[in-house]
């Protein structure tokens, strides 16, 4: 994987007149939302490695100050542990094989681990022991978030508290975890979410390690958002009419990263109103289908060796992929200068979140080129 710094996106057009797709880092602003969170959540902020695994967005969140991190499966732990020596991990996957687990525990020494059935509690024992912390994780109910996870994992209350009382008698510490869901932009889920945690810990009457909240803290893709800040406001507001005498949690993973990387992506043919371009829905640009997102973007060019913007009216644009796997289209259509055309770029913005670690390389098309940029993201 190639690496290189610049000062600024133009420079990276200026320089490598790249011909193939290019995922950009800025490490100042990952650190910027790192340290808005680190300050603002009133308790232990653990990073959603599933978000974006790589190397150089790592290395900027833990030079802001995370040391915890969300891993779900065994390689995410070898990157976060060999990458960081003092990095806390923990093993929040509900479903986990026993050769993982064994891994888990023995290579890289891990004692957390969420379930969410008896049948993975007996497994967790078995392979690990009880000296450990069982997180059990619960359903919480359907809101607004774009991607329901309590749809595939978490425990029914009754189930829960089962759970709780079983781990407690085998001698393991117990806390409890929830996911209102992913892109979430209702702070009050986090309230409800917690009460129904409230209600389990007293059922259960076990001691209660901490409460990890989940992840869910959205970005903002068009459509306005909270401010991060007023999710952090509810969870204090639940947190002491609920009189939770445990540590919270969180897992924050798009809130941390969606800001701070870019994927610049090169127009190669224009029908019309259709545009082709050497990234797609089997790429980096992955989730824009999925959610589905709409990114900011912008139009650059490259003239007597500088990068400037396309200009022109601005129009909708069907954007296809570079596979020819005809589903290699976006479903949402794009506004940019009618004067684009074969040759320039579009800089997709707030793509840090589920992005690169989603990439394939079907039919061939890779991004293997990551370039860091100095300072925060630039205009033209």
């Amino acid at each position: 994987m190639k690496e290189t710094r610049f000062r600024s996106v133009a420079e990276v057009i200026e320089r490598l007149n790249p011909s193939y797709p290019v995922f950009m880092v800025f490490p100042e602003i990952l650190k910027d939302r790192a340290r808005t969170f680190l300050d603002g959540f009133p308790g232990t902020v653990l990073y959603a490695v599933k978000c974006n695994p790589d190397p150089h967005v790592l290395r900027a969140l833990y030079q802001a100050g995370v040391r915890h991190f969300d891993t779900a499966s065994l390689p995410e732990i070898a990157k976060v542990s060999e990458l960081f020596a003092d990095a806390h991990c923990y093993f929040n996957h509900p479903v986990k094989s026993r050769g993982a687990l064994e891994a888990a525990w023995e290579i890289y020494g891990l004692g957390h681990y969420v379930v969410d059935h008896i049948d993975e509690l007996n497994k967790l024992h078995e392979v690990v022991g009880t000296d450990i912390t069982v997180e059990v994780r619960i359903a919480t109910p359907k809101g607004a978030a774009v991607y329901n996870l309590s749809s595939k994992f978490g425990a029914a209350p009754d189930a829960a508290v089962e759970l709780l009382q079983e781990a407690s008698r085998r001698g393991s510490r117990t806390a409890i975890a929830f996911h209102v869901g992913s892109q979430c932009p209702d702070p009050e889920a986090y309230r409800v979410a917690m009460k129904e945690a409230a209600d389990i810990a007293r059922r259960a009457d076990v001691p209660i390690e901490y409460l990890d909240i989940g992840g869910g803290y959205p970005a903002e893709y068009g459509d306005p958002v909270p401010p991060i800040g007023a999710f952090f406001s509810v969870i204090r507001v639940a947190r002491d009419e609920l009189k939770l005498g445990m540590p919270l949690y969180a897992e924050p993973g798009r809130a941390l990263v969606a800001d701070g990387c870019s994927v610049l992506a090169q127009v190669q043919l224009r029908k019309g109103r259709d545009l082709y371009i050497n990234d797609g829905i089997y790429g980096c640009l992955a989730e824009i289908q999925l959610g589905p997102l709409k990114p900011p973007v912008r139009a650059l060019r490259r003239r007597d060796g500088v990068c400037v913007p396309v200009t022109g009216e601005e129009k909708s644009y069907r954007i296809f992929g570079p596979t020819c796997d005809s589903l290699d289209v976006f479903k949402v259509e794009f506004e940019l200068p009618d004067g684009i055309a074969e040759g320039d770029w579009i800089e997709f913005r707030r793509m840090g979140a589920y992005s690169i670690g989603m990439q394939t390389s079907f039919n061939g098309f890779y991004t293997d080129t990551v370039v860091l940029i100095d300072g925060h993201q630039d205009s033209l």
